[in-house]
């Protein structure tokens, strides 16, 4: 099968031939129809996660099952599913209480093991993990849930526990902060969204944001304060050391945070605006994604149409395109998500 292969940190990738991988016991083997290229890809192309080469990335996918191993006892050969980015173990405590995103022995495609930037992936404990994708949504609407809906669903949801008129700031209008803007709008929030790209602003005002902030060197926090007297909510679903600052100040007191964005560290860690947290007694929360056990609640807002995935997606590529497109991730200035078809 065809796959994009890294052979080196941060080096050249190319789309090479190499071996479909062998089904694990309980797991599954899944022909890959759609994966997005997404900023945590570049991260672990950038060498800020610990990964094994060779190796092939890509985390958030949809397709069909083709193959699923012993004590596989609820999928079979041609189901259309996605999953998770996070694999739990699904024998934990943390598994068995639905929280596979935080399993201590969590796996991840593209990041601990080979991914779906290639014709097929494999998934393990496919029983916790695969999740049916209705005949109704697409393979690219689908493979938009696992990292960048699912994880801005969570992050408002199950973390930051948003409700209807409340004001959330959203720091970065990509995949991530997109979905939020959606996800919002859909429970009732109010919007502010922050980007320097105005594309992606233009974007997020058409999916519902109340007020779009242009990230140009003004103060952000300031003009949040100005528009909501303080957010009851922020996310930076960008990580940087200042996203996380102009999220975390544009909160009143008693705020809630939630950081999605990776943070590579500077100087050994990101300085955080500590201070503020303690003297407003704001909440500092994290997210990682979301476990297959929380998706019906996410699957029901898009079957009754109050979210639309498919709306953020702005372009399809194949394999060869993404390999040029992952390394300029960083820079890139397109609004929307970037969906790839290892078919073509």
């Amino acid at each position: 099968m065809r796959a994009i292969v890294m052979d080196r940190i941060a080096g050249p990738l190319a789309v090479q031939e190499v071996a479909v991988p062998a089904v694990p016991a309980g797991g599954a083997v899944i022909k890959v129809f759609a994966t997005g290229l997404c900023r945590s890809d570049w991260h672990a192309w950038a060498g800020h996660d610990d990964i094994v080469l060779p190796h092939v990335p890509g985390h958030e996918f949809a397709g069909v099952v083709t193959a699923v191993g012993p004590d596989v006892e609820k999928w079979a050969a041609g189901d259309r599913v996605t999953a998770p980015f996070v694999e739990g173990c699904g024998a934990c405590e943390w598994c068995l209480s639905g929280n596979a995103q935080v399993c201590p022995q969590q796996q991840q495609p593209g990041f601990t093991h080979w991914g779906s930037f290639a014709g097929q992936v494999v998934i393990h404990a496919a029983d916790t993990n695969l999740i049916a994708i209705p005949e109704a949504v697409s393979f690219e609407a689908a493979a938009s849930l696992g990292c960048r809906f699912a994880t801005a669903y969570r992050a408002l949801t199950g973390q930051a526990r948003l409700t209807a008129n409340e004001w959330v700031t959203i720091v970065g209008a990509g995949g991530v902060g997109l979905s939020a803007v959606m996800i919002a709008k859909a429970l009732g929030a109010k919007v502010v969204a922050v980007d320097r790209n105005p594309g992606a602003l233009s974007m997020a005002a058409s999916l519902g944001a109340d007020h779009v902030l242009a990230a140009d060197g003004a103060d952000i926090p300031a003009q949040v304060h100005a528009i909501t007297g303080g957010s009851h909510v922020s996310v930076d679903a960008v990580g940087s050391e200042q996203t996380c600052a102009d999220a975390l100040l544009s909160l009143r007191r008693h705020g809630r945070h939630v950081q999605v964005g990776l943070l590579p560290p500077v100087d050994g860690h990101p300085r955080v605006p500590m201070a503020r947290v303690i003297a407003w007694e704001l909440e500092v929360l994290g997210s990682h994604g979301m476990a297959a056990a929380d998706y019906p609640g996410m699957l029901a807002l898009i079957a009754s149409g109050a979210l639309e995935p498919q709306r953020l997606i702005e372009r399809v590529v194949g394999l060869d395109e993404a390999a040029e497109l992952l390394p300029r991730m960083d820079s890139a200035n397109v609004a929307g998500m970037t969906m790839v078809d290892p078919t073509r």
